[in-house]
């Protein structure tokens, strides 16, 4: 499996997934972690090549620059899974998708957004990482929905990378730009979100009260922000893949024929029952 690093808490919580289910179905995982660096992802795809492994499984960190490893894999008989995230590379050149409807994600944000701010908002846009299968798609499904309320302006967008850190970081610009004129902010995941909600306290205002918040991902962090009221809802995006990833894994192995997309299943939670839910959350 190569593994594009560990930028979220999302992120951790898929890496644990795949690692304890290979553990408890006695598969030999060789496990590699890219560091957010596509030419070390590249690179692990080759290692794994050379090592004859039966299948391997990616979350490509970009969705371009794979067709040439992707095609060397093919030539070696190796199928490949992506998981999580999307490779721009010919259907034939991959055995199958498992993961999120982003775009849909990127829509739900908008609606529940649009809700909140009755159809009126200033907002600021942390975009994740540039080039990510999410982070297009969550950006085009939000401006789907938000194109249906006039009253909904993007003022600025800009990557935060999924990382709080560089959440924070973007968001504090955003603020000492636009100052109180921001109403509301769209993440493209929990862990930014959580960054901005530090760079707005840190401003002066109530994040979640003078600034509505939107982030997708659903993880423990986000829970804890909505049961403190500092988050206004968080779209879920599973990363609990392991078990339908090796599932999936040993089918393509039998030569069985599988869809070319496995969605996961997911939902969308507010601030209500937050604390209720939390306590059963895995992540």
């Amino acid at each position: 499996f190569a593994q594009l690093g560990a930028e979220s808490e999302w992120r951790v919580a898929n890496t644990k997934s795949i690692k304890e289910t290979a553990d408890q179905l006695g598969v030999e995982l060789r496990f590699l972690d890219a560091q957010q660096k596509q030419d070390k992802q590249i690179e692990a795809v080759r290692k794994l090549i050379i090592q004859k492994v039966d299948v391997i499984g990616i979350s490509p960190i970009v969705e371009t620059g794979w067709e040439e490893v992707f095609r060397e894999a093919k030539a070696a008989g190796i199928p490949i899974i992506l998981s999580d995230r999307r490779a721009a590379v010919p259907e034939d050149l991959y055995a199958t998708y498992l993961g999120s409807d982003f775009l849909e994600e990127g829509r739900n944000a908008g609606r529940v957004l649009a809700k909140l701010v009755n159809g009126e908002a200033k907002i600021v846009e942390l975009v994740g990482t540039v080039g990510s299968a999410p982070a297009n798609d969550r950006f085009k499904g939000f401006r789907e929905i938000i194109k249906n309320y006039p009253g909904m302006k993007i003022i600025d967008s800009e990557s935060g990378d999924f990382t709080r850190a560089r959440g924070k970081e973007v968001m504090d610009t955003f603020l000492k730009q636009y100052g109180k004129t921001i109403t509301a902010v769209y993440a493209h995941n929990d862990d930014m979100a959580l960054g901005a909600i530090q760079a707005i306290e840190n401003y002066g205002l109530k994040p979640g009260v003078d600034i509505k918040i939107v982030s997708i991902d659903a993880s423990h962090g986000a829970f804890e922000a909505m049961i403190a009221g500092k988050l206004n809802a968080t779209v879920e995006c599973n990363p609990l893949l392991g078990p339908q990833f090796f599932d999936l894994a040993l089918k393509v192995v039998n030569g069985d024929i599988v869809p070319k997309w496995v969605p996961s299943r997911e939902g969308i939670f507010y601030p209500d029952n937050a604390a209720e839910i939390l306590p059963g959350r895995k992540y």
